[in-house]
């Protein structure tokens, strides 16, 4: 409930193919982040973080520190104003970085985990590769993505840079009709969860339903 009360992602602009992720299913997922990783206490880099809906989670899960990349002024100024309305322990644990993800590794001491929804290449082919090469470059011990569930290349991006991949879970994402091109009011389209972890270091799926 308190996710779905954030103030939402104004998603205007379409080249970075911004769609917000629903409170629920925000919820749901880093509940399984929890479950697998251990948010309590972690360090956490939220990569695109739109309107801060997974940080946000990952900081109400319990962790020590999240570091908030985007790059878009007023998707800034929404993020900034929904960790200026959490308890002060829970802003203080938290940093924004107003600067884009280029597939360059992140700087961030004891970082345990990385948690994004990337743009997909809808838009723009490979544009999700920049969070990729971030997200596999950087030093966490895993990697938490939401993608199209038809996207074939993720597993092999992750195979090229030393990581093993894990299927969470798979779910409907919706598409509301937030761009001119858009022909309904409303869409959905069905997405994955996964995790990528370092050689010997699996864990069992949570849930494929």
């Amino acid at each position: 409930m308190a996710l779905s009360k954030l103030q939402p992602h104004p998603s205007n602009d379409v080249a970075l193919e911004q769609y917000a992720t629903e409170g629920d299913l925000a919820a749901y997922w880093m509940l399984a982040v929890d479950e697998l990783d251990g948010l309590e206490n972690a360090v956490v880099a939220d990569l695109g973080a739109g309107n801060g809906i997974l940080g946000i989670a990952c900081l109400m899960l319990g962790a020590k520190h999240v570091h908030f990349y985007e790059c878009d002024d007023s998707v800034l100024e929404v993020l900034r104003s929904n960790l200026e309305r959490l308890p002060d322990d829970l802003q203080g644990r938290s940093t924004v970085h107003a600067q884009a993800v280029d597939g360059t590794s992140l700087e961030v001491p004891g970082l345990d985990a990385v948690v994004m929804n990337p743009p997909w290449g809808v838009q723009r082919p490979k544009a999700d590769r920049p969070f990729l090469l971030t997200g596999f470059s950087s030093g966490a011990k895993a990697v938490h993505l939401l993608h199209s569930d038809k996207a074939a290349h993720v597993e092999g991006v992750a195979t090229e840079h030393g990581w093993e991949a894990e299927s969470v879970l798979r779910t409907d994402f919706r598409l509301p009709a937030t761009y001119h091109h858009h022909a309904q009011r409303t869409g959905s389209t069905e997405v994955r969860c996964w995790r990528f972890h370092r050689p010997g270091d699996a864990r069992l799926p949570t849930d494929e339903g």
